[in-house]
């Protein structure tokens, strides 16, 4: 394939950014460098970002140059961590100013980021399997930073066992894959000539293996336990937590997906994926802890986006990681600032008009089905029909039926189309984007489909259960075990960080 000189050039510049930001991170660790030299780093990680962002724009500037993969979805991927990497340096600047770990945050921060980045340029398996393996270091380095304290160095052995575990199922794979295929190359191994090389359970076990992989970062259950004890660490390495670390399995399995299609595999993912959005979605309602909340929700989001994964719809996937990312690293930023108003409801015990509901679940299942029948794709078309017609029923009990009087009802329905137009606007931007890229996964089996629905319907029946049923005992002991499952574990506890007496006795912070 023939690559334009602008590519090779872009590539190369971006690269020579990239290392520029990381001397400038090492050059900060000097003592002797001044804090406010901090401002210029900042200025100099701008740079690859910015890189990406024109690479993106122009469309000509794709192909495969030596070890490299530089497609839409990669540049787009590229741009995504190194700006979430750039905003958290940012709003670090300020926020970790006076931690002894202050010099060694940036350092950090670039580095997991920049490595993060080149995993998703890879064009070569061997480079995304280190650079993964960096990646996961990086982050490991970033929560056990405060290493004087031992709940921080308990984290770091959960997580450290855990992440192992992923990378080592992850290089497990890619070298079961060579070896039936003979191809390091992204664009050779997952051609369909080498993987009609691939035996059934060759190819079962290689998408187990991976599974295994992408459900480790995603926090899934019944791994989700690093996530929980992570909360340890700093606001910002939560919050660079989501620039393509947790929520990079739905990047992986974009990149493997013309593997990763319609077997055994699909249905583990699947029913793993719809246990932690349950289990996610309850320890962030029955925590006090606005962290807490936060990591149950992104253990729940992160079930969802490798189920659309499971039902081919990668296009999706990638949509929900990026917005998700961004939302969600935007709320750990906040956290410091976020301060529960306690007030009474005025309405609590109000109850909607059936007919309103009604309406509202009509209306979801008419343009779910008119999606599903008109829009392009074929595994892509189920999910968002069940999504779409699914939230929209949601979104009209929440906005239009609980609207008091004809004027909460008029603001609800403006908000919930104004809803609509923005998320129409920015599908379709991704689908310009992505269109070509990302493989459309065939029509998810019928098995496949009635476990989504039968888990689905499980779903709402457990939270139509819980709000009827919260004077009983059987209540009481799921609250209470959803409390459990959100808490670290005793070892992990200190009340009072002993290792602040360290570094108050030695004059403070560096």
């Amino acid at each position: 394939m023939l690559v334009s000189l602008s590519s090779s050039s872009l590539l190369t510049f971006f690269f020579i950014m990239l290392i520029a930001s990381g001397l400038s991170g090492l050059l900060f660790l000097h003592p002797r460098v001044p804090l406010s030299f901090v401002r210029v780093h900042i200025g100099i990680v701008a740079l690859p970002p910015l890189i990406s962002l024109l690479a993106l724009a122009n469309t000509t500037v794709e192909g495969i140059i030596g070890p490299w993969s530089l497609d839409s979805l990669a540049w787009l991927m590229a741009f995504f961590v190194l700006s979430i990497g750039l905003i958290i340096q940012r709003f670090s600047v300020h926020y970790l100013m006076g931690d002894h770990s202050y010099r060694k945050y940036f350092i950090l921060f670039t580095f997991t980021t920049g490595v993060a980045s080149i995993t998703w340029l890879s064009g070569d398996l061997r480079l995304m399997v280190i650079s993964w393996g960096a990646t996961l270091a990086g982050l490991i380095l970033l929560i056990r930073l405060n290493s004087g304290w031992k709940v921080a160095n308990e984290a770091t052995k959960v997580s450290g066992r855990l992440f192992i575990l992923s990378w080592f199922s992850l290089l497990l794979a890619m070298i079961w894959l060579f070896n039936v295929t003979g191809e390091w190359q992204f664009s050779l191994a997952l051609t369909n000539e080498s993987l009609a090389q691939l035996g059934a359970w060759e190819k079962t076990g290689i998408n187990l293996l991976i599974v295994l992989a992408v459900i480790i970062p995603a926090a899934q259950w019944p791994f989700q336990r690093w996530l929980i004890e992570s909360i340890v660490a700093p606001t910002p390495v939560s919050a660079i937590m989501h620039a393509g670390l947790v929520n990079a399995g739905g990047i992986m399995l974009t990149r493997f997906s013309p593997l990763f299609n319609g077997d055994i595999a699909s249905i583990i993912l699947l029913i793993l994926a719809s246990i932690s959005v349950l289990i996610g979605s309850g320890i962030s309602l029955v925590q006090v802890d606005y962290k807490r909340q936060l990591l149950g929700s992104t253990i729940g989001q992160m079930g969802f986006m490798l189920i659309q994964c499971a039902l081919g719809a990668y296009l999706a996937a990638i949509i929900h990681l990026i917005l998700h990312g961004l939302f969600k690293a935007m709320l750990f930023l906040q956290a410091g600032s976020a301060v529960r108003r306690y007030e009474v409801s005025t309405h609590v015990n109000e109850r909607p008009s059936k007919l309103w509901v009604m309406g509202g679940r009509t209306l979801g299942l008419v343009v779910g089905v008119a999606f599903w029948l008109m829009s392009p794709g074929e595994g892509y078309q189920l999910i968002s029909a069940l999504i779409l017609g699914w939230s929209l029923s949601v979104s009209w009990t929440q906005l239009v039926a609980f609207g008091k009087g004809r004027i909460g009802k008029i603001a609800g329905l403006s908000f919930l189309v104004g809803s609509a137009i923005v998320y129409f606007i920015i599908h379709n931007l991704f689908y310009e984007w992505l269109h070509t890229t990302v493989y459309q996964g065939v029509q998810p089996s019928m098995s496949v489909v009635i476990i989504f629905v039968c888990l689905l319907l499980f779903g709402s029946v457990i939270g139509t259960w819980v709000t009827r049923h919260r004077s009983t005992v059987s209540f009481a002991v799921l609250y209470l075990w959803l409390v459990r499952l959100g808490e670290a574990k005793p070892k992990s506890v200190e009340s009072h960080p002993s290792y602040l007496k360290q570094y108050l006795s030695q004059g403070g912070s560096q």
